[in-house]
């Protein structure tokens, strides 16, 4: 273990100067405050955050002139939350109208190809899909369902519409889950019996029912035909998938769809393959499109003239962190080809140009997120947009609408041509009340990491920041381990609630994170302990050394899932560096994760193997080995849903805590998840976390 004083004294001259920015980073290296700001009386807070509004999913319609989009509304003394779907003419401008089917409730829009508007709305006391007139008006109901419609997609003459249903799988229709359910609801026992995994995924106990696919005539001529029967597994996944999962073949005859064969082996498989069904019989035949890829397939896209069929794809089975890279398969002869295969970027999103000459995809990239055009025929790679965070984006006849968000701003509509070198117009304004907030001013930073390589990181100023001052320090550490704290926005980790407290910020983006190439993902795998770590303490002493403003001596470590590993890995590896430590949802014993996490893949890959083949790979880095260290106060947070990093773990990190008697604070929340959702946890978390820094590091001298 290396103190702080050590790694200042031997970082080389090199790695010190390794800490600008490089020229080819120019655009990102610095994330001014909103304007305005300075002149602001009070700074951002966690309050502020909690309440505000949150914009997303800007939706076209097919001439160009409208963008629908979303925007979810806190009410913070009730406690929840409420979506409502918004209008804005992309010709004339102005600013956005509220839609009257809000009313009944309404959200996920999606324009149809006749021109409609198409949506779900639970008005009728399921939730089902509904359609009105492209302003917005006449709702008029287009599913009539015994069960919720979790999904749809609408075929290209939207004379069809797919929709997902949880069913039971071994049921011949519908009423049967219906009548099944009931069942289940009135029977006085509660034992529940299981024959095979998952038991249970991320928050929900498996109840038997499967995500499957029906297919329904717009204008409810015929029944429902269930195009997925007979087939073991969701469509779309569980926890997260949506109707990017699913879609119609050109002709409307058929529907091709991504999904994982269940099993036995689910727990442990990341086999995703692509689909199609055998016409919309609902006769129980699939033709599986990617059988010779044991890997992840997803998100099938096919070209505006029907012929070539897009989709990502993985290339190691059992690694979801694998990068997703991008093939065209010709509809008619089933070949295929990879495009862009040198680009060492992962695509989280795909869409296809207008003409069919371009591929539109967002893809995380040294800090940020960008769209980024590749050229179908050549592979040839440009970025569309510059610094931030691109969350979703829609095209418009001259270029795009997209949401995005930044350290200082949370999602926005802007506007932009395909090609044009123009700065982004914003074009929505949903919390105006952030311009007259104060936030710090962060700036990107590089330095020579683990194995001599750059490793990239933020440092934010406190608001209101005054030169010559020195500042206490929140010391945030991501999670994932594949993930990043970049250039964007976030409602739970949100370093901007930390600046606008009075701390300063250093983020390191360590090696496992994304955005850097694959290699530089990959090399976190069976080695959480010492390649992060490594970056860690170098990227705080290169920190404090550029940054003279932080005060190293009054310093907290905060993280969560895998940061919040680290922060117990920090505390036997690295104690006394922090004043204080917060540990939300984190892996106190990566052996026992191997037995009682769900998601079995994850951590059969990070660690190499089982915990019976390979027991050294989960005991190589188990911050439960090295407790007899561990000397600095902890705040330990848990959601009692978490089942991807169970409550067991939280408690045994606090049970060591307290039978070493060192200082800490067990939280729990019996109603969230790996996550805090809900407004008045959310508040409540920020105050024992804030309340916990004002403790042991106080505010600036």
């Amino acid at each position: 273990m290396r103190h702080m004083t050590r790694l200042l004294t031997s970082l080389s001259a090199a790695a010190l100067l390794a800490i600008d920015a490089p020229a080819a980073l120019a655009d990102t290296a610095a994330v001014a405050p909103p304007s305005g700001s300075a002149q602001a009386a009070t700074p951002f807070s966690y309050q502020d955050m909690i309440a505000l509004n949150r914009l997303g999913d800007p939706q076209v319609s097919p001439d160009g002139r409208w963008v629908v989009y979303s925007v979810t509304a806190t009410d913070v003394v009730a406690n929840r939350r409420s979506g409502a779907l918004y209008m804005m003419d992309l010709r004339e401008g102005g600013e956005g109208r509220r839609l009257a089917i809000n009313e009944g409730g309404a959200n996920t829009a999606r324009w149809g190809g006749d021109g409609k508007l198409y949506f779900l709305s639970g008005r009728s006391d399921t939730s089902q899909v509904w359609r009105a007139n492209a302003d917005g008006t006449g709702a008029t109901q287009v599913t009539d369902l015994a069960l919720d419609v979790n999904a749809y997609r609408l075929s290209r003459e939207a004379d069809k519409v797919a929709v997902s249903l949880a069913v039971f799988p071994s049921c011949a229709d519908i009423a049967c889950t219906v009548d099944r359910a009931k069942a289940v609801s009135d029977d006085k026992s509660t034992g529940q019996v299981y024959d095979r995994m998952f038991v249970r995924h991320w928050d929900t106990w498996a109840d038997g029912t499967q995500n499957h696919l029906f297919v329904l005539n717009v204008d409810g001529s015929g029944d429902p035909v269930w195009v997925t029967k007979g087939f073991d597994g969701d469509t779309p996944s569980k926890p997260f998938g949506d109707e990017g999962e699913f879609t119609f073949a050109p002709d409307g005859q058929s529907v091709v769809f991504s999904a994982r064969q269940a099993g036995q082996s689910e727990p442990w498989s990341t086999n995703f393959d692509i689909y199609r069904t055998n016409g919309l019989s609902g006769d129980g035949a699939f033709q599986n499109l990617t059988d010779d890829n044991d890997a992840w397939d997803t998100g099938p896209v096919f070209s505006p003239d029907g012929r070539t069929m897009a989709w990502r794809a993985m290339a190691r089975p059992g690694f979801e962190a694998d990068k997703y890279a991008i093939f065209l398969r010709d509809v008619d002869s089933g070949q295929t080809r990879q495009v862009a295969a040198n680009w060492d970027r992962s695509a989280d999103s795909l869409q296809w140009s207008r003409d069919g000459n371009t591929l539109y995809v967002t893809a995380a990239d040294v800090g940020q997120t960008r769209i980024f055009a590749i050229d179908a025929r050549n592979g040839v790679v440009t970025p569309v947009t510059g610094p931030g965070h691109v969350s979703a984006f829609a095209q418009t006849p001259s270029g795009f609408v997209f949401a995005q968000d930044t350290l200082t701003r949370p999602s926005e509509l802007f506007v932009k041509t395909f090609l044009g070198r123009e700065m982004p117009r914003r074009i929505t304004d949903v919390n105006p009340s952030l311009d007259d907030k104060d936030f710090g001013e962060a700036e990107q930073f590089n330095f020579e990491g683990w194995n001599g390589e750059t490793v990239h990181g933020y440092v934010i100023k406190p608001a209101g920041y005054v030169e010559g001052r020195k500042y206490p320090v929140a010391f945030l550490i991501h999670g994932g381990p594949q993930g990043s704290f970049g250039n964007s926005w976030s409602y739970r980790w949100n370093p901007s609630t930390y600046a606008g407290a009075g701390y300063a910020v250093v983020m390191i983006d360590f090696h496992g994170s994304t955005g850097y190439g694959q290699a530089f993902t990959d090399s976190v795998s069976q080695h959480w302990g010492d390649r992060p770590l490594e970056d860690l303490q170098k990227g705080w002493a290169a920190a404090q050394q550029r940054y003279g403003f932080l005060d190293g001596d009054k310093a907290c470590a905060l993280g969560a899932s895998y940061g919040g590993y680290m922060v117990n890995w920090i505390a036997g590896n690295w104690p006394g560096e922090f004043k204080c430590l917060v540990n939300h949802d984190g892996v106190f014993d990566t052996f026992g994760m191997g037995y009682s996490t769900e998601e079995l893949w994850f951590t059969e890959w990070e660690f190499g193997g089982t915990p019976y083949d390979n027991p050294r790979g989960y005991q190589q880095f188990n911050p439960a080995n090295h407790v007899q260290n561990w000397r600095d106060p902890m705040l330990v947070i848990q959601g009692d849903r978490d089942y991807r990093i169970p409550t067991a773990q939280a408690l045994s990190t606090f049970t060591a805590l307290q039978r070493r008697g060192i200082e800490s604070r067990l939280v729990v929340f019996p109603d969230e998840n790996h996550w805090v959702l809900k407004p008045a946890n959310s508040l409540q978390w920020h105050k024992e976390v804030f309340g916990w820094l004002d403790k042991y590091i106080g505010q600036a001298d």
